[in-house]
């Protein structure tokens, strides 16, 4: 353990040193589990859950009965009957960094504890505007930059959620169509927890005096070297283009037949044009600002992590 260069804020475990905090936590989740869960691309073993994701939900299980327990003292203050508001914790990273199935594996390990069994999870990917509406405003070469979101609605929907509200309503997004799909909403039932994952989440810039990161109570970066996000990124654009990108429905479907030597150039220059700028520029800044940072090695396990102290 020790602090990281450039980072005081944060201590820094090596793998073994984390993997030591799980303590009794068990394990919930089977190889079967983990194969309904997996993204593409994303390899992901029970060793790595036990080492990793174990000793992060003890810590978000104490963060959470804390949380609890100081809402009580307040509401005990104002002499009100209780008000419980659910834990938001918040999930960022670049594209291809493994954010989604990071996400999937986080939050069913964390509905299997006894004390927060209600967790929902959402992705940002909702909160892009249509892409007619990205046309319109030139935005299409820069979907997944800050402004290609309908950043009112995103604060609208997080502030329902963290107020109470019996039903809050997220619109869906489909990664088939690259697109909102029309009249579809994930609604969010009062949960005890809600993990809220994508690219920019941490950001503290806004248009409005609110931003987003107001309503986490823990944040957390996906990190790793820019060479293999890119890396990953090529190899993801190379199975969806056999698999998904077959399809007709497909946005991507115009692509399905591309050499191999010709799909590698088109994902780089996609990786080069669009998300290595939206990494520099906006989402790398934001890992400052979380409460915990994971990084990933060549092969996508974490090899350190860094627990924010101040």
């Amino acid at each position: 353990m020790d602090q990281t260069d450039g980072l005081s804020a944060f201590l820094r475990f090596e793998r073994a040193e984390w993997a030591a905090l799980r303590s009794s936590t068990p394990l919930t989740l089977s190889d079967d589990d983990l194969v309904a869960l997996r993204g593409v691309n994303e390899p992901m073993a029970l060793r790595e859950v036990a080492d990793i994701y174990l000793p992060l939900t003890r810590l978000l299980n104490l963060h959470f009965a804390a949380a609890r327990n100081l809402s009580r003292v307040k509401d005990a203050f104002l002499g009100r009957p209780a008000v419980t508001s659910p834990y938001v914790v918040a999930i960022a990273g670049s594209v291809a960094v493994g954010k989604s199935t990071f996400a999937r594996v986080l939050a069913a390990l964390l509905a299997r504890w006894p004390d927060h069994p209600r967790v929902e999870l959402v992705t940002t990917d909702g909160f892009l505007y249509p892409n007619r509406e990205l046309e319109r405003r030139d935005l299409m070469g820069r979907k997944g930059f800050p402004e290609s979101y309908d950043m009112r609605r995103m604060l609208a929907f997080l502030a329902d959620v963290k107020s109470g509200t019996a039903e809050a309503d997220a619109p869906v997004y489909s990664h088939l169509t690259y697109d909102i799909v029309p009249d579809q909403q994930q609604t969010v039932r009062r949960p005890d927890i809600l993990v809220f994952e994508g690219l920019n989440v941490l950001q503290a810039t806004s248009t409005t005096s609110v931003v987003v990161s107001d309503f986490f109570d823990f944040g957390i970066y996906l990190d790793g070297d820019e060479a293999d996000i890119e890396a990953w990124y090529i190899q993801r654009f190379l199975t969806l283009q056999k698999t998904a990108f077959q399809k007709p429905t497909s946005y991507f479907h115009h692509y399905k037949d591309l050499p191999e030597a010709e799909a590698r150039e088109v994902a780089s220059g996609i990786w080069s044009r669009i998300n290595r700028k939206n990494l520099q520029e906006n989402i790398l800044p934001t890992r400052q600002r979380a409460d915990l940072v994971l990084r990933k090695r060549s092969d996508h396990t974490v090899g350190e992590v860094w627990l924010r102290q101040t």
